[in-house]
């Protein structure tokens, strides 16, 4: 299979030197990466800044924003046989960002922000075929409820659902869903682990 992975949290400038981000540490995505490869898997992995080793063997595209990650995925998209979407896009982007750098005043600073473009629904239900389309939710309530929303929602084949305390930890315990399964949860185990679970489970889907 051809894997199509997204990892990292995306920066959306406010002026050229601050941006708007994420505490993700990338570890999830990289590790799916790698566990891909592992199994014998051609990886695109398309990644936002992060401290994480490359994985040899990956086809590595480095972006910022979000709308760079979602024009690298829309260019490789048609060319995968699954998107997995690990990174943490941004949800909001400024307007207008400043051209030159913002000083400070003593004064408040109101931002405008806008929505970015939803990745994963943009291929789940616009542009799916015979992609498989992987996505992950992070909540802080309702998590399950809410993660097979956004499974039936964004058309998806299967969601990992975790909590906040995943972000930047080593660790983590995610619920597992596909449209035709029950829910598989997991103690807390090494996001290494966890990804060639999901690889597993990703093979398995499958026709």
């Amino acid at each position: 299979m051809h894997f199509l992975i997204t990892g990292g949290g995306t920066r959306e400038y406010i002026d050229p030197v601050r941006f708007i981000s994420n505490a993700s540490s990338g570890r999830m995505g990289y590790a799916l990466a790698r566990a891909a490869l592992k199994a014998g898997h051609k990886v695109t992995l398309i990644t936002a800044p992060t401290t994480q080793r490359v994985p040899g063997g990956a086809k590595i595209i480095k972006v910022e924003t979000a709308a760079e990650m979602f024009e690298a995925v829309r260019k490789h998209f048609s060319r995968c046989d699954c998107l997995i979407m690990a990174a943490a896009v941004a949800d909001y982007t400024p307007v207008r960002p400043a051209k030159t750098k913002i000083k400070k005043e003593d004064k408040f600073l109101t931002i405008k922000l806008k929505p970015t473009t939803d990745i994963l629904k943009w291929a789940g239900t616009h542009k799916k075929k015979r992609q498989i389309v992987v996505g992950f939710a992070l909540e802080d309530k309702k998590l399950r409820e809410r993660a097979e929303r956004k499974l039936k929602d964004k058309n998806l084949d299967m969601i990992i659902a975790n909590r906040p305390a995943a972000i930047g930890s080593d660790k983590t315990a995610v619920q597992i869903k596909t449209l035709r399964s029950k829910w598989l949860g997991t103690r807390s185990i090494s996001k290494a682990a966890i990804a060639s679970r999901i690889v597993r489970l990703i093979e398995n889907l499958l026709p």
